[in-house]
Protein backbone atom coordinates (compact mmCIF):
# COMPACT_ATOMS: atom_id res chain seq x y z
CA UNK A 1 0.00 0.00 0.00
CA UNK A 2 0.93 3.67 -0.74
CA UNK A 3 0.46 5.89 2.11
CA UNK A 4 -0.07 9.16 0.77
CA UNK A 5 1.68 12.02 2.50
CA UNK A 6 0.68 15.19 1.76
CA UNK A 7 -1.53 16.96 -1.63
CA UNK A 8 -0.24 19.30 -4.34
CA UNK A 9 -2.46 20.52 -7.42
CA UNK A 10 -0.38 20.51 -10.57
CA UNK A 11 -3.07 21.22 -12.69
CA UNK A 12 -5.51 19.56 -15.13
CA UNK A 13 -4.23 16.29 -16.39
CA UNK A 14 -5.61 13.44 -18.63
CA UNK A 15 -6.71 10.40 -16.64
CA UNK A 16 -6.68 7.04 -17.57
CA UNK A 17 -8.18 3.97 -16.31
CA UNK A 18 -5.31 1.42 -17.17
CA UNK A 19 -1.50 2.97 -16.12
CA UNK A 20 0.61 2.03 -19.17
CA UNK A 21 3.83 3.82 -19.55
CA UNK A 22 3.16 7.70 -19.41
CA UNK A 23 -0.35 6.95 -19.26
CA UNK A 24 -1.67 7.09 -15.54
CA UNK A 25 -3.31 8.69 -12.54
CA UNK A 26 -1.85 10.36 -9.82
CA UNK A 27 1.56 12.27 -10.61
CA UNK A 28 4.03 11.67 -7.89
CA UNK A 29 6.91 13.63 -6.36
CA UNK A 30 10.70 13.09 -8.50
CA UNK A 31 8.65 12.16 -11.29
CA UNK A 32 7.34 9.06 -10.28
CA UNK A 33 3.86 7.82 -11.28
CA UNK A 34 0.96 5.57 -9.74
CA UNK A 35 -0.33 3.54 -11.75
CA UNK A 36 -4.20 2.77 -11.65
CA UNK A 37 -3.88 -1.08 -12.71
CA UNK A 38 -6.26 -3.59 -11.23
CA UNK A 39 -5.51 -4.26 -8.27
CA UNK A 40 -2.43 -7.33 -8.04
CA UNK A 41 -3.19 -8.70 -4.98
CA UNK A 42 -7.10 -8.67 -6.09
CA UNK A 43 -6.43 -10.43 -9.15
CA UNK A 44 -3.94 -12.63 -6.80
CA UNK A 45 -6.97 -14.09 -5.21
CA UNK A 46 -9.09 -14.65 -8.04
CA UNK A 47 -6.70 -16.58 -9.67
CA UNK A 48 -6.14 -18.66 -6.85
CA UNK A 49 -9.88 -19.29 -6.41
CA UNK A 50 -10.43 -19.51 -10.49
CA UNK A 51 -7.67 -22.29 -9.94
CA UNK A 52 -9.31 -24.07 -7.17
CA UNK A 53 -12.54 -24.54 -8.63
CA UNK A 54 -10.85 -25.60 -11.79
CA UNK A 55 -9.31 -28.59 -9.77
CA UNK A 56 -12.45 -29.30 -8.14
CA UNK A 57 -14.32 -29.67 -11.27
CA UNK A 58 -11.63 -31.86 -13.21
CA UNK A 59 -11.23 -34.44 -9.71
CA UNK A 60 -13.95 -33.81 -7.93
CA UNK A 61 -16.81 -33.13 -10.29
CA UNK A 62 -19.80 -35.12 -8.08
CA UNK A 63 -18.96 -32.98 -5.14
CA UNK A 64 -17.94 -30.16 -7.01
CA UNK A 65 -21.35 -30.11 -8.80
CA UNK A 66 -23.53 -30.76 -5.57
CA UNK A 67 -21.87 -28.13 -4.24
CA UNK A 68 -23.01 -25.77 -6.98
CA UNK A 69 -26.16 -27.31 -6.86
CA UNK A 70 -27.05 -26.74 -2.81
CA UNK A 71 -25.16 -23.33 -3.37
CA UNK A 72 -28.16 -22.25 -6.10
CA UNK A 73 -30.88 -24.33 -4.23
CA UNK A 74 -32.86 -21.37 -4.04
CA UNK A 75 -33.01 -20.38 -7.66
CA UNK A 76 -34.69 -22.23 -9.80
CA UNK A 77 -32.83 -21.21 -13.02
CA UNK A 78 -29.19 -22.00 -11.83
CA UNK A 79 -30.38 -25.61 -9.89
CA UNK A 80 -31.89 -26.35 -14.11
CA UNK A 81 -28.48 -25.11 -15.37
CA UNK A 82 -26.41 -26.72 -13.21
CA UNK A 83 -28.30 -30.02 -13.34
CA UNK A 84 -28.10 -29.76 -17.51
CA UNK A 85 -24.29 -29.34 -16.93
CA UNK A 86 -24.00 -32.53 -15.00
CA UNK A 87 -26.12 -34.70 -17.38
CA UNK A 88 -23.62 -32.99 -20.18
CA UNK A 89 -21.05 -34.57 -17.95
CA UNK A 90 -22.63 -37.92 -17.79
CA UNK A 91 -23.65 -37.09 -13.81
CA UNK A 92 -27.26 -38.42 -13.20
CA UNK A 93 -29.18 -36.25 -10.72
CA UNK A 94 -31.53 -38.38 -8.75
CA UNK A 95 -35.07 -37.57 -7.27
CA UNK A 96 -35.50 -36.30 -4.02
CA UNK A 97 -35.86 -39.37 -1.56
CA UNK A 98 -37.72 -39.20 1.93
CA UNK A 99 -35.44 -41.44 3.35
CA UNK A 100 -32.05 -40.73 1.71
CA UNK A 101 -32.36 -37.05 0.71
CA UNK A 102 -31.05 -34.41 2.88
CA UNK A 103 -31.25 -30.96 3.07
CA UNK A 104 -28.93 -30.37 0.47
CA UNK A 105 -27.71 -31.96 -2.85
CA UNK A 106 -25.65 -34.99 -1.88
CA UNK A 107 -23.07 -36.84 -4.08
CA UNK A 108 -23.27 -40.42 -3.85
CA UNK A 109 -20.56 -42.53 -5.81
CA UNK A 110 -21.15 -40.72 -9.47
CA UNK A 111 -24.74 -39.32 -9.06
CA UNK A 112 -26.23 -36.75 -6.96
CA UNK A 113 -29.51 -37.31 -4.85
CA UNK A 114 -31.35 -33.91 -5.23
CA UNK A 115 -31.52 -32.38 -2.11
CA UNK A 116 -34.63 -31.36 -0.15
CA UNK A 117 -33.83 -27.65 -0.12
CA UNK A 118 -34.84 -27.36 -3.92
CA UNK A 119 -38.00 -28.86 -3.91
CA UNK A 120 -40.78 -26.34 -4.02
CA UNK A 121 -43.60 -25.69 -1.14
CA UNK A 122 -41.33 -27.44 1.54
CA UNK A 123 -39.56 -24.82 3.59
CA UNK A 124 -36.87 -24.72 6.25
CA UNK A 125 -39.66 -25.96 9.04
CA UNK A 126 -41.08 -28.65 6.70
CA UNK A 127 -37.01 -29.97 5.73
CA UNK A 128 -36.26 -30.13 9.87
CA UNK A 129 -39.19 -31.59 10.79
CA UNK A 130 -38.81 -34.08 8.14
CA UNK A 131 -34.90 -35.16 9.41
CA UNK A 132 -35.72 -35.27 12.85
CA UNK A 133 -38.16 -38.01 12.57
CA UNK A 134 -36.09 -40.20 10.11
CA UNK A 135 -33.85 -40.05 13.12
CA UNK A 136 -36.02 -42.73 14.25
CA UNK A 137 -35.59 -44.95 11.57
CA UNK A 138 -36.51 -44.81 7.74
CA UNK A 139 -40.42 -44.57 6.66
CA UNK A 140 -41.91 -47.72 4.94
CA UNK A 141 -45.47 -46.47 3.91
CA UNK A 142 -47.38 -42.68 3.13
CA UNK A 143 -49.04 -43.35 6.08
CA UNK A 144 -45.53 -43.68 8.26
CA UNK A 145 -44.74 -40.55 7.02
CA UNK A 146 -47.97 -39.13 8.03
CA UNK A 147 -47.76 -40.48 11.48
CA UNK A 148 -44.43 -39.44 12.25
CA UNK A 149 -43.87 -35.72 10.41
CA UNK A 150 -45.88 -32.67 11.80
CA UNK A 151 -48.61 -31.93 9.36
CA UNK A 152 -49.19 -28.72 10.40
CA UNK A 153 -45.61 -27.62 9.07
CA UNK A 154 -45.64 -30.40 6.12
CA UNK A 155 -48.53 -29.56 4.85
CA UNK A 156 -50.37 -31.05 1.93
CA UNK A 157 -49.46 -29.01 -0.36
CA UNK A 158 -45.51 -30.41 0.83
CA UNK A 159 -47.10 -33.76 0.45
CA UNK A 160 -48.31 -33.61 -2.57
CA UNK A 161 -44.49 -32.16 -4.49
CA UNK A 162 -42.85 -34.76 -2.83
CA UNK A 163 -44.88 -37.33 -4.46
CA UNK A 164 -44.58 -36.08 -7.62
CA UNK A 165 -41.29 -35.58 -7.26
CA UNK A 166 -40.31 -39.02 -7.03
CA UNK A 167 -39.62 -39.12 -3.03
CA UNK A 168 -42.06 -41.56 -2.45
CA UNK A 169 -41.10 -44.16 -5.38
CA UNK A 170 -39.26 -46.43 -3.40
CA UNK A 171 -41.84 -47.44 -1.04
CA UNK A 172 -45.16 -47.19 -3.56
CA UNK A 173 -43.83 -46.21 -7.46
CA UNK A 174 -47.14 -45.38 -8.31
CA UNK A 175 -47.51 -41.94 -7.59
CA UNK A 176 -51.03 -41.75 -9.18
CA UNK A 177 -52.12 -43.94 -6.63
CA UNK A 178 -50.65 -42.57 -3.73
CA UNK A 179 -51.97 -38.89 -4.84
CA UNK A 180 -55.73 -40.46 -4.97
CA UNK A 181 -54.86 -42.16 -1.11
CA UNK A 182 -53.27 -38.69 0.11
CA UNK A 183 -56.18 -36.87 1.91
CA UNK A 184 -57.69 -40.61 3.05
CA UNK A 185 -54.29 -40.70 5.17
CA UNK A 186 -53.81 -37.39 5.93
CA UNK A 187 -57.46 -37.31 7.81
CA UNK A 188 -56.31 -40.72 9.33
CA UNK A 189 -53.77 -39.89 10.91
CA UNK A 190 -54.72 -36.41 11.85
CA UNK A 191 -57.56 -38.65 14.27
CA UNK A 192 -55.51 -40.90 14.90
CA UNK A 193 -52.96 -38.63 16.55
CA UNK A 194 -56.03 -36.77 18.39
CA UNK A 195 -56.85 -39.60 19.96
CA UNK A 196 -53.53 -40.54 21.11
CA UNK A 197 -53.46 -36.95 22.76
CA UNK A 198 -56.78 -37.82 24.57
CA UNK A 199 -55.82 -41.24 25.86
CA UNK A 200 -58.08 -42.58 23.30
CA UNK A 201 -56.97 -45.68 21.23
CA UNK A 202 -58.88 -48.92 19.42
CA UNK A 203 -59.02 -52.33 19.25
CA UNK A 204 -56.65 -52.76 16.41
CA UNK A 205 -54.24 -50.39 18.26
CA UNK A 206 -54.11 -52.69 20.91
CA UNK A 207 -53.68 -56.04 18.76
CA UNK A 208 -51.07 -54.21 16.90
CA UNK A 209 -48.97 -53.31 19.94
CA UNK A 210 -49.59 -57.36 21.67
CA UNK A 211 -47.27 -57.88 18.60
CA UNK A 212 -43.24 -58.48 19.20
CA UNK A 213 -41.34 -55.10 18.13
CA UNK A 214 -38.95 -57.50 16.48
CA UNK A 215 -41.73 -59.15 14.55
CA UNK A 216 -41.99 -58.28 10.84
CA UNK A 217 -45.55 -57.87 10.66
CA UNK A 218 -45.15 -54.95 13.25
CA UNK A 219 -45.47 -52.02 10.43
CA UNK A 220 -48.04 -53.41 8.39
CA UNK A 221 -50.35 -54.33 11.71
CA UNK A 222 -50.27 -50.81 12.68
CA UNK A 223 -50.84 -49.26 9.56
CA UNK A 224 -53.54 -52.14 8.89
CA UNK A 225 -56.32 -49.68 9.52
CA UNK A 226 -54.80 -47.19 7.01
CA UNK A 227 -57.85 -46.07 4.70
CA UNK A 228 -57.32 -46.78 0.39
CA UNK A 229 -59.06 -45.08 -2.37
CA UNK A 230 -59.54 -47.72 -5.57
CA UNK A 231 -56.61 -48.85 -7.16
CA UNK A 232 -55.84 -46.58 -10.67
CA UNK A 233 -53.29 -47.48 -12.68
CA UNK A 234 -49.83 -45.45 -12.90
CA UNK A 235 -49.27 -42.31 -14.45
CA UNK A 236 -48.42 -42.02 -18.56
CA UNK A 237 -44.98 -41.50 -18.57
CA UNK A 238 -45.80 -38.16 -20.41
CA UNK A 239 -48.51 -37.05 -17.33
CA UNK A 240 -45.53 -38.08 -15.13
CA UNK A 241 -43.10 -36.23 -16.36
CA UNK A 242 -45.72 -33.21 -16.65
CA UNK A 243 -46.29 -33.31 -12.98
CA UNK A 244 -43.00 -33.45 -12.21
CA UNK A 245 -41.84 -30.40 -14.25
CA UNK A 246 -44.97 -28.62 -12.83
CA UNK A 247 -44.17 -28.89 -8.95
CA UNK A 248 -40.62 -29.60 -8.81
CA UNK A 249 -39.73 -26.56 -11.78
CA UNK A 250 -37.72 -29.57 -14.03
CA UNK A 251 -37.98 -33.14 -15.30
CA UNK A 252 -35.75 -35.28 -13.02
CA UNK A 253 -36.84 -38.94 -13.75
CA UNK A 254 -35.83 -38.31 -17.09
CA UNK A 255 -36.92 -35.69 -20.45
CA UNK A 256 -39.81 -36.52 -22.12
CA UNK A 257 -37.71 -36.27 -25.85
CA UNK A 258 -35.18 -38.77 -24.49
CA UNK A 259 -37.41 -41.75 -25.43
CA UNK A 260 -37.65 -39.78 -29.70
CA UNK A 261 -34.33 -38.53 -28.84
CA UNK A 262 -32.23 -41.57 -31.28
CA UNK A 263 -35.19 -41.65 -33.88
CA UNK A 264 -35.08 -38.17 -34.41
CA UNK A 265 -31.68 -38.46 -35.80
CA UNK A 266 -32.93 -38.97 -38.72
CA UNK A 267 -34.12 -35.51 -39.00
CA UNK A 268 -30.97 -34.59 -38.44
CA UNK A 269 -31.67 -31.68 -35.75
CA UNK A 270 -29.14 -29.53 -33.85
CA UNK A 271 -29.25 -29.47 -30.14
CA UNK A 272 -30.49 -25.96 -28.82
CA UNK A 273 -27.15 -26.16 -26.36
CA UNK A 274 -25.54 -26.13 -30.06
CA UNK A 275 -27.65 -23.15 -31.10
CA UNK A 276 -24.34 -20.61 -30.41
CA UNK A 277 -22.26 -22.53 -32.65
CA UNK A 278 -24.35 -21.82 -35.27
CA UNK A 279 -23.85 -19.50 -37.95
CA UNK A 280 -25.88 -16.41 -38.23
CA UNK A 281 -29.23 -16.73 -40.73
CA UNK A 282 -28.42 -21.05 -40.82
CA UNK A 283 -31.25 -22.72 -41.56
CA UNK A 284 -31.60 -25.86 -38.78
CA UNK A 285 -33.96 -27.91 -37.47
CA UNK A 286 -34.73 -29.19 -33.65
CA UNK A 287 -36.73 -31.17 -31.69
CA UNK A 288 -38.23 -29.30 -28.94
CA UNK A 289 -40.18 -28.97 -26.08
CA UNK A 290 -42.80 -25.69 -25.97
CA UNK A 291 -42.17 -24.03 -22.58
CA UNK A 292 -43.93 -20.75 -22.92
CA UNK A 293 -45.47 -18.97 -25.14
CA UNK A 294 -46.26 -14.58 -25.53
CA UNK A 295 -48.66 -13.58 -28.18
CA UNK A 296 -47.28 -9.57 -28.75
CA UNK A 297 -48.61 -7.04 -31.18
CA UNK A 298 -46.43 -4.75 -33.66
CA UNK A 299 -47.20 -1.25 -34.05
CA UNK A 300 -48.53 -2.24 -37.69
CA UNK A 301 -51.37 -4.13 -35.09
CA UNK A 302 -50.25 -7.74 -36.18
CA UNK A 303 -49.60 -10.57 -33.92
CA UNK A 304 -46.12 -12.01 -33.43
CA UNK A 305 -45.30 -14.17 -30.14
CA UNK A 306 -41.81 -14.98 -28.79
CA UNK A 307 -41.90 -18.90 -27.63
CA UNK A 308 -39.44 -20.61 -24.84
CA UNK A 309 -38.59 -23.67 -26.26
CA UNK A 310 -36.40 -26.73 -24.49
CA UNK A 311 -34.73 -30.02 -24.94
CA UNK A 312 -32.64 -32.54 -23.46
CA UNK A 313 -29.77 -30.60 -23.42
CA UNK A 314 -31.51 -27.17 -22.13
CA UNK A 315 -33.61 -24.39 -23.39
CA UNK A 316 -33.44 -21.27 -26.25
CA UNK A 317 -35.32 -18.30 -27.39
CA UNK A 318 -37.83 -18.49 -30.34
CA UNK A 319 -39.61 -15.90 -32.43
CA UNK A 320 -42.38 -16.04 -34.61
CA UNK A 321 -43.07 -13.24 -37.02
CA UNK A 322 -46.33 -12.11 -38.24
CA UNK A 323 -46.22 -13.32 -41.98
CA UNK A 324 -45.79 -16.80 -40.08
CA UNK A 325 -47.60 -16.53 -37.15
CA UNK A 326 -50.98 -17.92 -38.16
CA UNK A 327 -49.57 -20.76 -39.64
CA UNK A 328 -47.62 -21.43 -37.18
CA UNK A 329 -49.80 -20.46 -33.95
CA UNK A 330 -52.13 -24.02 -33.92
CA UNK A 331 -49.50 -25.97 -33.12
CA UNK A 332 -47.05 -23.37 -30.84
CA UNK A 333 -49.04 -24.66 -27.51
CA UNK A 334 -46.85 -24.73 -23.87
CA UNK A 335 -46.49 -28.42 -23.61
CA UNK A 336 -46.64 -29.79 -27.42
CA UNK A 337 -43.50 -32.20 -28.87
CA UNK A 338 -42.78 -30.65 -32.05
CA UNK A 339 -39.90 -30.80 -34.78
CA UNK A 340 -39.04 -27.17 -36.00
CA UNK A 341 -37.52 -25.39 -39.02
CA UNK A 342 -36.15 -22.01 -39.03
CA UNK A 343 -33.14 -20.00 -38.71
CA UNK A 344 -30.08 -18.68 -36.04
CA UNK A 345 -30.62 -15.17 -35.14
CA UNK A 346 -27.72 -13.20 -33.63
CA UNK A 347 -28.06 -10.37 -31.58
CA UNK A 348 -26.24 -8.45 -29.09
CA UNK A 349 -24.65 -11.72 -28.02
CA UNK A 350 -27.96 -13.52 -28.01
CA UNK A 351 -29.30 -16.41 -29.76
CA UNK A 352 -32.56 -16.93 -30.99
CA UNK A 353 -34.62 -18.62 -33.50
CA UNK A 354 -36.72 -17.35 -36.36
CA UNK A 355 -39.24 -20.60 -36.50
CA UNK A 356 -40.42 -20.91 -40.02
CA UNK A 357 -42.11 -24.27 -39.92
CA UNK A 358 -43.49 -26.65 -36.94
CA UNK A 359 -44.69 -29.93 -37.30
CA UNK A 360 -46.18 -32.39 -34.25
CA UNK A 361 -43.31 -34.75 -33.51
CA UNK A 362 -46.26 -37.50 -33.69
CA UNK A 363 -47.42 -36.46 -36.88
CA UNK A 364 -43.96 -36.36 -38.73
CA UNK A 365 -43.28 -39.37 -41.14
CA UNK A 366 -40.96 -41.42 -43.09
CA UNK A 367 -40.37 -42.87 -46.29
CA UNK A 368 -38.45 -46.00 -46.29
CA UNK A 369 -37.27 -47.66 -49.26
CA UNK A 370 -36.65 -51.35 -49.44
CA UNK A 371 -33.54 -51.83 -52.04
CA UNK A 372 -32.20 -55.49 -52.41
CA UNK A 373 -27.96 -55.49 -53.76
CA UNK A 374 -29.00 -55.28 -57.33
CA UNK A 375 -31.20 -52.42 -57.10
CA UNK A 376 -28.63 -50.33 -55.11
CA UNK A 377 -25.70 -50.85 -57.15
CA UNK A 378 -27.92 -50.61 -60.97
CA UNK A 379 -27.40 -47.46 -62.34
CA UNK A 380 -31.06 -47.21 -64.06
CA UNK A 381 -32.25 -48.15 -60.43
CA UNK A 382 -30.35 -45.50 -58.81
CA UNK A 383 -31.49 -42.79 -61.63
CA UNK A 384 -35.29 -43.83 -61.68
CA UNK A 385 -35.00 -43.45 -57.40
CA UNK A 386 -33.58 -40.02 -57.68
CA UNK A 387 -35.72 -38.73 -60.44
CA UNK A 388 -38.90 -39.73 -58.77
CA UNK A 389 -37.90 -38.53 -55.19
CA UNK A 390 -36.54 -34.67 -56.90
CA UNK A 391 -39.94 -34.55 -58.66
CA UNK A 392 -41.67 -35.81 -55.41
CA UNK A 393 -39.29 -33.01 -53.41
CA UNK A 394 -40.38 -30.04 -54.78
CA UNK A 395 -39.57 -26.90 -53.20
CA UNK A 396 -36.80 -27.58 -51.32
CA UNK A 397 -38.15 -25.54 -47.92
CA UNK A 398 -41.35 -27.59 -48.02
CA UNK A 399 -39.97 -30.83 -48.35
CA UNK A 400 -40.00 -31.92 -44.39
CA UNK A 401 -40.35 -35.55 -44.86
CA UNK A 402 -37.12 -37.76 -44.82
CA UNK A 403 -36.46 -40.94 -47.44
CA UNK A 404 -34.63 -43.50 -46.03
CA UNK A 405 -33.40 -46.56 -48.16
CA UNK A 406 -32.87 -50.05 -46.36
CA UNK A 407 -30.28 -52.03 -48.27
CA UNK A 408 -30.18 -55.50 -47.92
CA UNK A 409 -32.19 -58.60 -46.10
CA UNK A 410 -32.78 -59.57 -42.32
CA UNK A 411 -29.47 -58.90 -40.38
CA UNK A 412 -27.17 -57.59 -43.29
CA UNK A 413 -29.65 -54.76 -43.60
CA UNK A 414 -28.40 -51.28 -43.70
CA UNK A 415 -30.25 -48.20 -43.31
CA UNK A 416 -29.38 -45.08 -44.92
CA UNK A 417 -30.74 -41.63 -44.02
CA UNK A 418 -30.93 -40.25 -47.90
CA UNK A 419 -29.93 -36.04 -47.93
CA UNK A 420 -32.37 -33.22 -47.06
CA UNK A 421 -31.87 -32.63 -51.37
CA UNK A 422 -34.37 -35.99 -51.56
CA UNK A 423 -36.60 -35.51 -48.77
CA UNK A 424 -40.18 -35.22 -50.17
CA UNK A 425 -43.51 -33.15 -49.26
CA UNK A 426 -46.12 -35.90 -49.24
CA UNK A 427 -45.29 -39.42 -47.70
CA UNK A 428 -48.40 -40.85 -49.30
CA UNK A 429 -47.95 -39.64 -52.68
CA UNK A 430 -44.19 -40.46 -52.83
CA UNK A 431 -45.15 -43.99 -51.46
CA UNK A 432 -47.48 -44.35 -54.72
CA UNK A 433 -45.12 -43.14 -57.10
CA UNK A 434 -42.58 -45.56 -55.93
CA UNK A 435 -44.81 -48.50 -55.91
CA UNK A 436 -45.53 -47.31 -59.85
CA UNK A 437 -41.78 -47.52 -60.62
CA UNK A 438 -41.55 -51.18 -58.96
CA UNK A 439 -39.90 -50.16 -55.36
CA UNK A 440 -41.22 -51.43 -52.53
CA UNK A 441 -41.83 -48.75 -50.40
CA UNK A 442 -44.03 -47.37 -47.13
CA UNK A 443 -44.61 -44.84 -44.94
CA UNK A 444 -43.96 -45.41 -41.40
CA UNK A 445 -44.11 -42.52 -38.48
CA UNK A 446 -40.95 -41.34 -36.53
CA UNK A 447 -42.46 -42.13 -33.08
CA UNK A 448 -43.63 -45.65 -32.79
CA UNK A 449 -47.55 -45.91 -32.19
CA UNK A 450 -48.44 -46.65 -28.21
Amino acid sequence: MVKILSRTSLGIQPVYDIGVAKDHNFILENGLIASNCFNKSHSTAYAYVTYQTAYLKANYPVEYMAALLTASSDTQEKVERYRENCQKMGIKVEPPDINRSHKDFTPIGDRILFGFSAVRNLGEGAIDNILKAREDGEFTSLADFCSRVDLRVANRRALETLILSGAFDRTEPNRNQLIHDLDLVIAWCQKRAKEKETGQTNLFDLVGGAISPSSPATESSEFAQVPSAPAVPHFSLQEKLKLEKEHLGFYVSEHPLKSIQKSAQLLSPINLSDLENQKSRKSVSAVVIVVAFRKIMTKKGTPMAFVTLEDVSGQADGVVFPDSYESLQPDLIEGNHLILWGKTDKRDDKVQLIIEAVEPIEQVKMVMINLNPQQAMSLSSQSNLKSILQEQSGDKGSAKVPVVAIVGQGNQRQFIRLGQNYWVQNDHNTVQSLHQAGFDAYSQPLMPQT
